[in-house]
């Protein structure tokens, strides 16, 4: 029996399947995405959604939906199904009688006599969708009858029926070519097979997307048909049909498709769902090579980058060459010690003062698996100096080092951090002063430095830093530490001490280098665990706290207002276990597993065979934003090894 599976009654569940989502990504940027019956309810769903480079690389919907017919003896079943004003239409979620996601994304078909299998596969590398369609029984004469519903518009727009777009089509070889605007690229849709195209140009009006409704933005969207495919299809025959943005050669598609199924990774079991997750978040294009933060909606981000990159290489499969391609990827742009926080090039957003911390703690990951330290410091160390000097001389106006040694960030209106959520022109957090995290990743950050430095006889870059490390932890422990109440403050700004329990603090107690004895490690994971924990990760905020919203959810207002005011976050659950390890070793085994195991339940719950961005921070805790997040599952995915690796024995003479 295939892991990933639902029954029947699940399937023609609206209510259920709709809520569930797939995706598959090309590697180079492209995607598809929909729910369980292949209804859209998002602007970000669809068959092909594409990067454009003319349209500075943003990603655009091409093919929307593509609807299937089958006929026989004068009636016609339709398959597929689009949310309208007030009722579904067609509903073919009614004739859905399996799902498979193993070797692909499968839906079967039942009505009467007739079983149809419909096979998606995203091309690698390519902006190609292939549709493979096979009549598994029939016993009369057959027609398969394929819509296509175009958008062409960006992914965060709608498209309304409109006199500019090219209602035309070209014929190309078993089938035609559309380009509705200029600048977009052609989409050629072809068959394997010869088939007839009836040409109906039309305007598919108000077709729905509930998500959209229920986060507060315009839902309603305007597709454009310009007819439909028609081909005779018999009983154990497979028809191929692809959409691509470049001239298919029908005669090979039939070929190409079983050589992309033959080439799927396995999603057989809970580590190898996560496994192909993380692969789909690393993306190549030209000499780059880039982490999207997460699908649907996010790009690559700087920050979320050097957090996901060793759980989603190393971790999900010893990639370490990928690894190490991110990293020089990243490199290229740093700028005045600072990593773009969004965007690239002219459109890059430097105003992230946690992602050059995070960018050491991936190193260190990378400088583990590789075991060669010196060449880490060969390939980077002119960077991680880079980085260290312009924090230490405040080269960016916003972040600078003060005479105790702790990094001060700052910069009104701005949230410079992770938890960086802005409502109506203000920080829902706001932590201006001394970050907790930001001031333990340094630490963390010049202590490694040191060692790398020292090891490869940088003896210039030693004695101007060897004194540094003492400084910045008898501050640490003397700003951050509450003596009362035996925890660390949030943030320590003008106002002196914020004390609000949240999950920041840990990242101090996971590090390789931490400024806490482990007596201090020991009260904060108390509170943490007493305070934030769930069984999807850290709530961040304290449920204590009269600011904290559980539920995440509304319009975009509302949800920013919970985004770091409780909503629990399943990434943070990596430096949680960390931090346990180093404190507790082995003994925390059982529970590490334990806090990793829940995720299981949710391979078939969000965004199928990944893990969401962010869940409720009350009970039931229900998953939420996008359906696959890069740092979610590349940190659990990294706390999987961290429990292999606590698992094993010490060798003789060596404690863990």
């Amino acid at each position: 029996m295939a892991y990933l599976k639902f029954n029947k009654d699940e399937l023609v569940n609206l209510e259920y399947s709709l809520k569930r989502e797939f995706l598959a990504t090309n590697r180079a940027g492209g995607y598809l995405s929909s729910t369980l019956p292949c209804c859209n309810t998002r602007k970000y769903h669809g068959l092909l959604i594409v990067p454009i480079e003319e349209f500075g690389g943003e990603r655009h919907v091409l093919l929307s939906a593509l609807d299937e017919t089958v006929i026989q003896h004068g009636q016609s079943f339709n398959f597929g199904i689009h949310k309208y004003p007030g009722n579904y239409e067609p509903r073919g979620h009614k004739y859905i009688v399996d799902f498979e996601y193993e070797p692909v994304y499968t839906l079967t078909y039942r009505v009467g006599g007739v079983v149809l299998k419909k096979e998606i596969v995203l091309v690698h590398n390519e902006d190609q969708v292939v549709i493979r369609y096979t009549l598994v029984d029939a016993h009369s004469d057959t027609i398969l009858r394929l819509k296509p519903f175009l958008a062409y518009r960006n992914v965060n727009s709608l498209c309304k029926a409109n006199m500019m777009a090219n209602t035309k089509y070209e014929p190309i070889e078993n089938g035609i070519r559309s380009k509705l605007y200029n600048g977009f690229p052609y989409l050629h849709m072809q068959l394997n097979k010869a088939n007839d195209f009836v040409a109906v140009p039309d305007w598919y009006k108000n077709i729905e997307y509930m998500e959209e409704e229920s986060r507060g933005y315009d839902f309603r969207e305007d597709l454009f048909v310009p007819g439909y495919f028609e081909v005779p299809i018999k009983k154990g025959e497979s028809i191929i049909f692809s959409a691509s943005t470049t001239l298919a050669a029908p005669g090979r598609l039939k070929a190409k498709f079983q050589k992309l199924v033959e080439g799927r990774g396995p999603r057989n079991s809970f580590v190898n769902c996560l496994k192909y997750s993380a692969s789909q978040f690393i993306v190549k294009e030209g000499k780059d090579t880039e982490v999207i933060a997460g699908y649907p909606w996010f790009g690559a981000w700087g920050r979320d980058t050097f957090i996901a990159l060793p759980g989603v290489t190393l971790s999900a499969s010893n990639d370490v060459k990928g690894c190490k391609d991110v990293l020089d990827t990243m490199v290229k742009q740093l700028n005045n010690g600072l990593f773009p926080n969004v965007g690239k090039g002219k459109n890059a957003a430097y105003n992230s003062v946690d992602a050059p911390m995070w960018f050491f703690k991936a190193l260190q990951e990378y400088g583990e698996a590789v075991g060669e330290t010196g060449q880490i410091w060969k390939n980077y160390g002119s960077k991680m100096k880079a980085i260290l000097t312009a924090y230490r001389n405040g080269l960016n106006a916003f972040v600078r080092m003060h005479d105790n040694g702790l990094i001060w960030a700052d910069e009104p209106g701005k949230a410079l951090t992770w938890m960086d959520a802005i409502v109506n022109g203000c920080p829902v957090t706001p932590r201006g002063g001394y970050q907790v995290e930001i001031n333990a990743l340094w630490y963390n950050a010049v202590c490694y430095s040191l060692k790398l430095a020292q090891a490869a006889g940088d003896t210039k870059f030693v004695k101007e830093w060897e004194g540094m490390p003492e400084r910045i932890k008898n501050s640490f422990t003397e700003v951050f530490w509450i003596q009362d109440k035996e925890y660390l403050a949030d943030y320590v700004g003008p106002q002196g001490q914020n004390i609000f329990v949240r999950p920041n603090q840990i990242i101090a107690c996971s590090l390789e280098y931490s400024p806490l004895s482990d007596e201090m490690k020991r009260t904060v994971l108390d509170v943490v665990k007493r305070e934030l924990l769930t069984p999807r990760g850290l709530r961040t905020l304290s449920p204590k706290n009269p600011l904290y919203k559980g539920l995440y959810g509304g319009d975009q207002p509302t949800r920013d207002e919970a985004y770091h005011q409780g909503t629990v976050w399943p990434w943070l659950t990596g430096p949680y276990i960390e931090a346990n390890f180093r404190l507790y070793g082995t003994a925390f085994v059982p529970t590490a597993k334990e806090l990793v195991a829940g995720f299981e339940e949710d391979m078939t719950l969000y965004g199928i065979c990944s893990i969401s961005e962010v869940y409720d921070g009350n009970p039931p805790y229900q998953p939420n934003g996008c359906i696959s997040q890069a740092w979610s599952v590349g940190e659990i995915l990294r706390a999987l090894a961290l429990i292999e690796k606590y698992e094993k024995p010490a060798p003789k003479g060596k404690k863990k």
